[in-house]
């Protein structure tokens, strides 16, 4: 039984079309049921409706509040049963009560390596540290902003060339191979969040999650 995913967009969808791509050649067990984004202009929308996915827009600007919007997003997203919720560029903050919801099964990616550089800015904020690695993070979600148990990780080496155009590039590529194996593994029984932190193959990740060699 392939499990089901619902996927959340603000933007392009490119993470989401990794994932897709991925189902759709079998490496992934699953089942993108429903693609839904807060912006009605999102191409990743369009990105669905070519591949035959119901695609839902929910207007948070609609909303008095945040609480309103997401139980509106919950009563959507549960109306297809997922196993998975999966976070591709949503540009929204979560309330508690949507997070306790899918305690568990609910990913998000992250273009830093996390715990370092929550929240915006990422790739300036690294030139800016003169960092000498970048890289991007998929974690399950909690309450606590970019701060949930990390599942893997993925590095760049950092250049004296690079710039905030050329860093997003290129994490945006290891983006792309390290949210669909997350995924994979996920549906696959493989990975799982514990009280501990984040189990694959009933073996305790190290704090910084699975890191994935290039």
């Amino acid at each position: 039984m392939k499990k089901r995913i619902v996927v959340l967009i603000s933007g392009s969808g490119s993470n989401f079309q990794a994932i897709l791509d991925h189902c759709q050649q079998g490496s992934i067990d699953g089942q993108i049921v429903a693609v839904i984004s807060n912006r009605d202009d999102a191409f990743g929308l369009k990105r669905a409706e070519m591949a035959g996915i119901p695609g839902h827009f929910i207007d948070h600007k609609s909303f008095k509040g945040r609480e309103d919007f997401d139980q509106a997003l919950i009563q959507q997203i549960d109306v297809y049963q997922p196993d998975l919720v999966v976070l591709a560029g949503f540009m929204r903050i979560l309330s508690a009560d949507f997070v306790r919801h899918y305690t568990g099964k609910l990913f998000n990616i992250h273009p830093s390596l996390l715990p370092r550089y929550k929240g915006l800015n990422t790739h300036q904020r690294v030139l800016e540290a003169g960092d000498s690695e970048h890289g991007c993070t998929v974690h399950f979600v909690t309450e606590e902003l970019d701060g949930g148990p990390l599942a893997i990780q993925a590095k760049i080496t950092v250049l004296t060339s690079d710039t905030i155009d050329s860093l997003q590039t290129k994490v945006h590529a290891l983006e792309h191979q390290i949210y669909p194996l997350a995924v994979s593994w996920f549906c696959a029984g493989r990975l799982e969040q514990c009280e501990e932190g984040v189990l694959l193959d009933g073996s305790l990740l190290p704090a910084s999650g699975f890191q994935l060699e290039n």
